[in-house]
């Protein structure tokens, strides 16, 4: 694994940012308090190639994997304007259909995730499952008399599910009263009978809003199951992985963003005669932030390195531990963010204050830091369960 970025690596984080810097916090902004996805934002970054840049060539991708993709999601971030679907569309979602899809699945679904004209939402989280996949009780079953699946149970918190085109949603094949663990993938259309759908009130603001989604017998042809009905935890995994590394670029670019505009005010902001940030306690702060988010990113670019790889299994330590790494860094660095900032952190002038919320869910989503530490202490280090 190369520790310094290639060129090639280079130019396309000089590229996005410029995309980034064209439209910028206030542009997000708007579009979040007028409730739109932002899409003039989405729609050039798909001309530009960015939204599929991981996924095949044969299906009109840049060919690249998670490494390229965190890239872009990293730089949009750190100007300001993260686009969250990024992570379920073409991350999770794209990248369970290409290594797993069957050929219809890919010739319908990758060409239009990698040029923007389709999106895709990722259904895993249970109310009555949180972070134990293991009580996953949404089941499929086979109709006997015509083939066609019969998916039943309920998500909650997917994101943009009113927007997008369809729902990549985790079953199980077995009832969960058996304890076996056999998760699967089906393609959900947006509009198929049954498919219900509930936005969940948040106080986070985000132009992607979060639903609750009941499934009602919802009737599937056999085509919609993606890759295998046996295949288990293999093809979770491959979206998991890409999942986590990506929701460490978001936190890593916001970590960013909110460092550059403290470091911004830092340097202008006059009292007793000096920029406030000529004074230790202002300064030192931020240069542990700053530390600590390049920490998170090497930690990230590692596992993506090895998620690009094939190697599910490292992948899933390093994944984790970016995730984590990422998220307690963009918290730190958010908060340092407006501490420097003083009264003025608060207001809207500003837009700082707005993030302490946000950069709290990258310790929550998509999974938490007690999880992943629970990961790392049994899985890395050996040690017995605790659950």
């Amino acid at each position: 694994m190369p520790v310094i970025e290639s060129e090639e690596h280079k130019a396309l984080r000089a590229a996005v940012a410029a995309l980034g810097a064209k439209y910028g916090r206030d542009y997000l902004t708007n579009a979040v308090s007028s409730g739109r996805h932002p899409a003039e934002l989405w729609a050039e970054a798909a001309k530009l190639g960015y939204l599929g840049v991981n996924l095949p060539e044969e299906y009109g991708g840049g060919g690249g994997g998670v490494s390229e993709l965190s890239i872009v999601l990293e730089e949009l971030g750190a100007a300001g304007c993260p686009l969250l679907m990024l992570v379920v569309s073409p991350a999770i979602c794209g990248t369970v259909i290409a290594r797993f899809g069957t050929g219809e699945q890919k010739r319908e679904w990758l060409p239009a995730l990698a040029d923007g004209t389709r999106t895709m939402a990722f259904g895993i989280t249970e109310p009555d499952a949180g972070s134990n996949s293991h009580r996953i009780t949404t089941t499929a079953r086979r109709d006997p008399a015509s083939g066609d699946w019969l998916l039943t149970g309920r998500k909650v918190f997917v994101s943009g599910v009113d927007t997008a085109d369809a729902t990549l949603v985790v079953g199980r094949t077995e009832d969960a009263r058996t304890g076996n663990l056999k998760p699967c993938l089906f393609i959900v259309p947006r509009d198929t009978d049954g498919f219900q759908r509930r936005a969940i009130d948040m106080e986070l603001q985000a132009s992607e809003r979060q639903f609750e989604l009941v499934l009602d017998e919802v009737r599937l042809p056999a085509g919609a199951l993606v890759g295998e009905e046996d295949a288990g935890l293999l093809q979770l995994f491959a979206g998991l992985n890409p999942e986590r590394i990506m929701g460490a670029a978001f936190a890593i670019g916001m970590g960013r963003y909110a460092l550059a505009r403290a470091v911004e005010y830092a340097r202008e902001r006059t009292v007793w005669k000096v920029p406030i940030g000529a004074h230790q306690a202002i300064a030192h702060p931020l240069a542990q932030a700053h530390i600590e988010l390049e920490l998170a990113r090497l930690m990230m670019q590692k596992a993506a390195h090895l998620c690009d790889a094939g190697d599910d299994i490292g992948a899933g330590e390093a994944a984790n531990m970016a995730k984590y790494a990422a998220g307690e860094a963009c918290v730190k660095a958010v908060d340092q963010a407006v501490h420097t900032l003083g009264g003025n952190g608060l207001t809207r002038e500003y837009g700082l204050a707005s993030l302490i919320t946000a950069a709290r869910v990258s310790r929550i989503a998509p999974v938490s830091r007690e999880m992943i530490l629970n990961y790392v202490s049994h899985q890395t280090l050996g040690l017995p369960k605790s659950y």
